[in-house]
């Protein structure tokens, strides 16, 4: 690893930040959920919003109810129920060619190694590592626009693709921290560090972010 990519915070920094969020925000979890319907919930939500991803999720499961239908299922009928995640036509293609690889090639059962997860068609490291996290509860690191961008504007990370902040906040971040990184910086970036305008008088960072020191001095 390029040791530029590294930050300067301490562990004890990186700890602060992450249980800060903590008590900004409630952690979400799926553990009612299978980790076969967080894989579809998570190549359903690639490139929408995450209520989006909900209404599509629920409307496919009210429907087809196992891998079986949704493997059996038409894929222009899967499309009409995921209509409202959007590229809806591609993301019924996949998670139908999904359905059918996990059923013929790994018996129905879906694998928590992510160099499995990422062989199947439409599955990055992000969207496994998603599946390690939500639907197995395993320690991983998923990486979505959010993670990269607020790792990138604190200055945790100096990278320019999320498979380098991944890398880099797999060995910086203590591992008992891992879990719910993922989705407390995305309600941090949905809420506060936004894309366009972040929320500064919001933010409880501004004394260690590089972005704010770096726009008042």
């Amino acid at each position: 690893m390029d040791e530029r990519m590294k930050g300067n915070f301490t562990t004890e920094e990186i700890k602060y930040i992450v249980d800060e969020l903590e008590d900004i925000f409630e952690r979400r979890t799926f553990e009612d959920q299978t980790p076969y319907q967080v894989l579809v919930r998570t190549i359903l939500s690639q490139r929408t919003r995450d209520e989006n991803t909900d209404k599509a999720t629920e409307n496919l499961f009210s429907v087809y109810h196992s891998m079986e239908e949704i493997a059996d299922a038409p894929v222009d009928e899967i499309a009409k129920l995921v209509k409202q995640a959007g590229f809806y036509n591609v993301k019924a293609g996949r998670i139908k060619e999904v359905s059918n690889i996990l059923l013929e090639e790994y018996d129905g059962i879906v694998p928590n190694d992510i160099n499995e997860l990422v062989k199947l068609p439409g599955v990055g490291r992000k969207t496994a590592n998603c599946v390690l996290v939500f639907g197995f509860q395993e320690d991983a690191i998923p990486v979505d626009v959010h993670v990269h961008r607020i790792s990138n504007r604190l200055g945790l990370v100096h990278t320019k693709e999320p498979e380098e902040t991944e890398e880099v906040l797999r060995e910086i971040v203590p591992q008992d921290y891992w879990l719910p990184i993922n989705d407390l910086m995305v309600q941090f970036g949905q809420n506060i560090c936004k894309p366009i305008n972040p929320q500064h008088m919001e933010c409880p960072f501004t004394d260690i972010c590089e972005l704010y020191n770096s726009e008042i001095e």
